[in-house]
């Protein structure tokens, strides 16, 4: 099953425990956005994430339910690096040249974002795509 598929069940199951005034946060890819070779399927999964945020936010609109999409770049993970097949060198400088921040995400770059949407200081916040990517899909 496609991610796009888990994300739509696990907020279907949840929306009946969720309080009027919650938080969505569903996790892309910058791949949603950009045109990687080899990575169409992938991609579109991601892309779709996008369209959900954008209809929950207008179907939830009622409950004040806020639904925003993070979508990272590389990001220094072991899946990544099993990935990449590089050590944690290699790894940092496999965006080097594409990314305008010139490294690989860390972890706790994504965690501080979703942290923010979270959060009241993002009560005026839905809908949105917030890209964790140093760059990459904006340039």
């Amino acid at each position: 099953m496609s991610s796009r598929g888990h994300a739509l069940f696990t907020v279907q199951t949840a929306l009946p425990l969720l309080s009027d005034g919650a938080s969505v946060i569903l996790t892309s890819s910058v791949v949603g956005s950009k045109g990687f070779a080899g990575r169409s399927v992938y991609s579109a999964t991601k892309a779709a994430l996008r369209s959900f945020a954008r209809t929950w936010t207008s179907d939830l609109k009622k409950r004040r339910i806020r639904v925003n999409v993070v979508s990272p770049g590389a990001t220094d993970t072991p899946g990544l690096r099993d990935l990449s097949k590089t050590d944690g060198d290699g790894l940092a400088t496999l965006d080097r040249d594409r990314v305008p921040l010139g490294r690989v995400g860390r972890p706790d770059d994504v965690a501080s974002a979703v942290s923010f949407l979270a959060s009241d200081d993002s009560s005026y916040i839905t809908g949105t795509e917030l890209f964790v990517d140093g760059g990459l899909a904006q340039v």
